[in-house]
């Protein structure tokens, strides 16, 4: 009896640890956001972020996880100091005051082993919103360059910048928004 009550802790313990989920860091240098947004009518403006950080919590067997992913404001770049500048104050994403965006996600939605998107809240100059994004070309494997186990996927989403007070220069300037965010995610340890 002692034998399988042991067993059963012991089979137990390791399929707890085996369906716990994995946890993985998203790399800060291969994880860039950048937004695209019709201005004037004519072209479009493009911009990116050049820091951001994260966590992601996967189960695979539970098709279950989350994650939280930030966007450092003040590492905004449009390619030029002065646009760039322009961007960063008080009247727009006014970094100073605001100078994170965060996505925080409960619940990822699989196809069958793959992440295909993920409902969140984001939150942007300290306003919170139910925010969809969707996964495209989401994959796990050993990085051939490093030899670390790495996901990845490109995560695309559409927001009004109204819907979080940033209503400067509306109808010149879109309210809508184009997001992209190409993300590698490292296994922690």
């Amino acid at each position: 009896m002692k034998k399988y009550i042991f067993t059963l802790l012991l089979l137990g313990g390791f399929l707890g640890q085996a369906y716990a989920g994995d946890s993985y860091t998203i790399d800060p240098t291969n994880s860039q956001a950048y937004f695209d947004i019709a201005r004037v009518g004519f072209s479009s403006q493009r911009g990116r972020f050049n820091k951001t950080r994260g966590k992601v919590q996967l189960d695979f067997p539970a098709k279950a996880g989350s994650v939280a992913f930030t966007i450092d404001t003040g590492s905004i770049d449009m390619g030029s100091k002065a646009w760039t500048a322009h961007l960063s104050d008080e009247g727009l994403f006014n970094v100073k005051k605001f100078p994170t965006m965060d996505f925080k996600s409960d619940r990822l939605i699989f196809v069958n082993q793959k992440v295909v998107a993920a409902d969140g809240q984001f939150t942007m100059l300290g306003v919170t919103k139910p925010l969809t994004v969707t996964v495209n070309n989401f994959q796990c494997g050993i990085s051939p360059i490093d030899k670390k186990q790495v996901c990845s996927g490109d995560i695309t989403a559409m927001l009004k910048r109204s819907d979080f007070g940033l209503t400067k220069y509306i109808p010149a300037v879109s309210d809508e928004v184009s997001v992209n965010i190409s993300v590698d995610a490292y296994k922690d340890r």
